[in-house]
């Protein structure tokens, strides 16, 4: 069995309707949603603010190439288009740590596991606490509690993840 923690996250159209899709998506596998959060966005370029979410999803035949493609997908059908890095998005979907027996870690070409930057995202780490508050996430010192490293970061950062009155709804 594989566990992933999936960040979500949409400043384009129908922000809400884009996140709810990757729930729709993944269905029965979906273990837990967090709340949805207004966050200002990340990376310097000028843009709307995104909705973000975090879910925690389990698929017994899904490996971390198999969760990047459906994360992938979800991204086409909304009509992700890659363009400016870190601009505006239609429908984000990061794979942020996998899990089997012990914790995926990948560094092919295309999927790099856990998340290079999870640790630098606090619209990442505030909604992924929302849902499991003990989590855990290995960085270049070793795996660390996410609550600790949120704390590392700008305190202007923690307080651009706004907690939003939408929600996501398992179906």
């Amino acid at each position: 069995m594989t566990r992933v923690v999936l960040s979500i996250g949409s400043n384009l159209g129908d922000r809400l309707a884009r996140l709810q899709s990757v729930i729709d998506g993944l269905g029965e596998a979906i273990r837990a949603v967090s709340p949805v959060y207004e966050t200002d966005p990340w990376g310097g370029v000028e843009q709307a603010p995104f909705l973000n979410a975090v879910l925690i999803a389990e698929d017994p035949g899904c490996d971390g190439q198999g969760w990047l493609r459906r994360a992938q997908g979800f991204e086409q059908a909304a009509g992700r288009v890659r363009g400016e890095r870190w601009g505006p998005r239609s429908l984000d979907v990061d794979l942020i740590a996998c899990y089997g027996e012990t914790e995926v870690i990948s560094r092919e070409n295309n999927l790099t596991l856990p998340h290079p930057l999870a640790h630098l995202r606090a619209f990442v780490m505030v909604p992924w606490l929302a849902v499991d508050p003990d989590a855990r996430l290995t960085v270049a010192e070793g795996p660390q509690p996410v609550a600790g490293l949120l704390t590392q970061l700008d305190p202007a950062d923690r307080h651009s993840v706004r907690l939003s009155p939408l929600t996501l709804e398992r179906r």
